[in-house]
């Protein structure tokens, strides 16, 4: 089984797409470091102030699956320094 976790990202005062890579880079990597799962910026590469972030892992139950993405959301509510607008938590 996958298990994804989708995190849409606000990033307050970015004025440029350098600034955006340069706060959600270091964020994406300590994301795979700590949870050893998978990690891109899949949408709204465009906007400054906003990142649609994809996380995701693999796994042998749901429940862990489950679990395991709920950790990784309550850590990246902890750790970004933005706002986090949405994260959505899905099971293939």
């Amino acid at each position: 089984m996958v298990g994804t976790l989708l995190l849409h990202l606000l990033l307050p005062g970015c004025v440029s797409l350098k600034e955006k890579r340069s706060r959600l880079k270091p964020f994406l990597h300590r994301l795979h470091r700590e949870f050893n799962l998978s990690v891109a910026e899949t949408d709204l590469q465009d906007h400054w102030q906003e990142a649609i972030v994809l996380c995701a892992m693999a796994g042998n139950g749901r429940a862990y699956l489950e679990s395991a993405l709920e950790t990784v959301s309550r850590w990246s509510r902890l750790h970004w320094e933005g706002e986090i607008l949405e994260a959505k938590i899905e099971i293939l």
